[in-house]
């Protein structure tokens, strides 16, 4: 399975994933993105956040599951929240083949950009049959 991790931490008091950019919440442009290209098999948001966790399933990923407060600090950095990500993934009996990570605050990201990075993951020879 090809998983796409959102980290969108709640904790910082500046709200800026779900703050409007163009008519959006900021973190709708991720998701937007990674659903379009068609990469991922999933679109999961890693929060320790309600608001961020509703807005974030209302335009179309997934909150399987709460980050802890020990992941949610001013001093954790990206790779233990993609980590813990992965580990609730699989601790849920599913196997990944390749994991993104997309950040919330990253709204010109596009589909195109992730289906390229896919094809160079994969060695520049897939016939991007996710498109």
């Amino acid at each position: 399975m090809r998983l796409a991790v959102i980290p969108a931490r709640g904790a910082s008091g500046f709200r800026a994933r779900i703050k409007a950019f163009c008519g959006k919440p900021m973190i709708a442009w991720s998701i937007q993105a990674a659903l379009a290209s068609r990469c991922f098999d999933r679109v999961i948001v890693s929060t320790d956040d309600d608001e961020i966790a509703a807005v974030a399933r209302e335009w179309g990923a997934e909150t399987p599951f709460t980050r802890p407060a020990a992941l949610s600090d001013d001093h954790t950095g990206t790779l233990p929240v993609i980590a813990h990500a992965i580990t609730e993934i699989q601790q849920a009996g599913v196997s990944l083949e390749a994991v993104c990570c997309l950040y919330a605050t990253a709204p010109f990201a596009s589909a195109d950009d992730l289906i390229s990075g896919l094809d160079r993951l994969e060695g520049g020879t897939s016939t991007m049959p996710f498109r």
